[in-house]
């Protein structure tokens, strides 16, 4: 699997995750452990590396951004 592919799958997570605190309060961590726990930091840590990442890489890997005549 790509790393392009691994670091989507983890943003739609983070994504839901913040989907899911505001519209009913509850957090992921809280099944990872609590948000003290090592698990819920790793988690944490990957979607917000893997956001850097979309964001550096976004123009390579992006069929709409590539394909699209430049203005």
């Amino acid at each position: 699997m790509k790393l392009h592919n691994v670091t989507f799958i983890l943003l739609v997570v983070g994504g839901l995750n913040w989907l899911a605190v505001g519209l009913f309060n509850w957090d992921i961590s809280a099944v990872l452990g609590g948000p003290a726990s090592l698990v819920s930091k790793a988690v944490y840590v990957l979607v917000g590396l893997s956001a850097v990442y979309e964001v550096v890489a976004h123009k390579e890997n992006c069929k709409a951004c590539t394909s699209a005549p430049s203005v």
